[in-house]
């Protein structure tokens, strides 16, 4: 009987040997398929899904995952697919061909794969080869971070730029060499980092790396402008003017900083404090139209509040305000859809602001009020009139504009021109509007 256990433990045995020899076995087959694919990684890409497809598989197996040196194996493999990848791309650019990465996750795998596998090391060389795979990964992450924020692919960039920085961080602890030693370039790192992941889906997690620049000293302008947009998106207000004005003092003709608080102001609708922004924007970017189209919306909006409120005189001269500016925009650029709209908004809400009088007057059949009611409706009439010179040039700056349509059909129809506004009508309805 005790020579059957002993039997029976060696075939088992022999079984794990078996089963431990055949992954690796399968590590290395892998490696031939890749090789085929880095000879040609654009006409060989089938060898690449084959062989990450083999290296998913084999890492669905129990003994693969708890074996430190297969994991260092396939963050080796993930290596190379990122170099020869990378390789490709250098080549691509200098014949001016185009080259998308196929695998694009190659060298976040690869770091992952180093960790896993200095998780669970138990021999010292485990760890110094997981180490070395690190200090490679790490220049082919950020070689993959450029490639996508050159075109503007900020969360990818983001993705690998942090990897990058994680790199580093591994390596110093383990008192490893990386390329971020240069204090220079890793500042340039984080600063990429942080600005590649605040222009996409992960800008929450930029705060750190920004609050990282802004406590180093000597920041760029872009720091203070982020730090100031994430403190006000918290609604934290003194901090974000804190920033503010110490992004101000450090950098004093810097635009980005003015422009973030003019945002700021529209978004919390503090107009009257907007108007001085605006005009300040102006006399550093005097040719700046988006600027004049935003001062002039600022006093229509201004316009529209006091007109409400029954302050005519002061609705009356805010609209006269932004009309100037709407017409400076258009000195500048004569063919600008917004200002050239905007006119035509400015008199038609003008003449739809008249309308509650207009209808509280009807049921007034007394001849004073009869008189009253045909006097407002005749100005009322003679603004619609005004508006619609600037609605047909808007038309004709942009064919497809509803809100163009709309005005253009309801002015049409006021007038008594049916033909016209159902011509409106009908363009409305063919681009899905009402």
């Amino acid at each position: 009987m005790k020579q059957f256990f002993i039997s029976t433990f060696i075939v088992l045995l022999a079984l794990n040997i078996a089963d431990a020899q055949e992954y690796k076995k399968q590590l290395k087959a892998a490696n031939k398929t890749l090789a085929k694919y880095y000879l040609d990684p654009v006409a060989n890409k089938a060898n690449l899904d084959e062989a990450i497809a083999s290296i998913n598989t084999i890492f669905s197996a129990d003994d693969a995952k708890a074996d430190p040196e297969a994991w260092i194996t396939k963050g080796q493999i993930f290596n190379e697919i990122a170099k020869a990848e990378m390789n490709k791309k250098v080549i691509s650019d200098q014949l001016k061909q185009e080259f998308t990465l196929p695998t694009p996750q190659a060298g976040l795998n690869a770091l992952e794969s180093f960790e896993k596998a200095m998780s669970m090391a138990v021999k010292k060389s485990q760890t110094k080869d997981a180490l070395a795979g690190i200090r490679e990964s790490e220049d082919h992450l950020n070689n993959i971070g450029i490639t996508y924020f050159q075109i503007q692919d900020y969360a990818n960039s983001y993705l690998n730029f942090k990897a990058s920085l994680k790199s580093h961080d591994i390596l110093k602890t383990n008192k490893e060499a990386s390329r971020l030693d240069d204090a220079m370039v890793k500042n340039d790192q984080v600063f990429y980092t942080a600005y590649a992941g605040y222009n996409s889906e992960y800008k929450n997690e930029t705060l750190p790396l920004f609050e990282s620049l802004y406590a180093g000293g000597k920041a760029q302008p872009f720091v203070y402008e982020a730090l100031f947009n994430l403190a006000a998106d918290k609604k934290d207000i003194t901090k974000a003017m804190e920033y503010l004005a110490a992004g101000r003092a450090a950098n004093p003709d810097d635009n980005g900083l003015l422009f973030a608080e003019i945002n700021f102001y529209l978004k919390e609708g503090k107009l009257d404090i907007l108007t001085d922004k605006l005009k300040a924007a102006i006399a550093k970017e005097p040719d700046n139209v988006s600027v004049y189209t935003t001062l002039g919306n600022v006093y229509d909006q201004l316009n529209q509040q006091e007109r409400t409120a029954g302050n005519i005189a002061k609705a009356d001269e805010y609209f006269n305000l932004a009309f100037d500016y709407f017409k400076q925009s258009l000195e500048k650029d004569p063919k600008n859809f917004d200002a050239t709209y905007s006119q035509g908004a400015l008199y038609y809400n003008k003449a739809a602001s008249m309308t509650a009088k207009l209808n509280e007057l009807s049921n007034d059949y007394s001849s004073a009020g009869t008189k009253k009611y045909n006097e407002i409706k005749a100005e009322m009439d003679g603004y619609f009139k005004q508006a619609l010179p600037y609605f047909i040039s808007a038309e004709q700056l942009d064919p497809k504009d509803q809100n163009t349509m709309i005005a253009l059909k309801e002015i049409y129809a006021r007038s008594g021109e049916l033909n016209k506004s159902t011509e409106y009508k009908n363009k409305l309805e063919a681009l899905g509007g009402n």
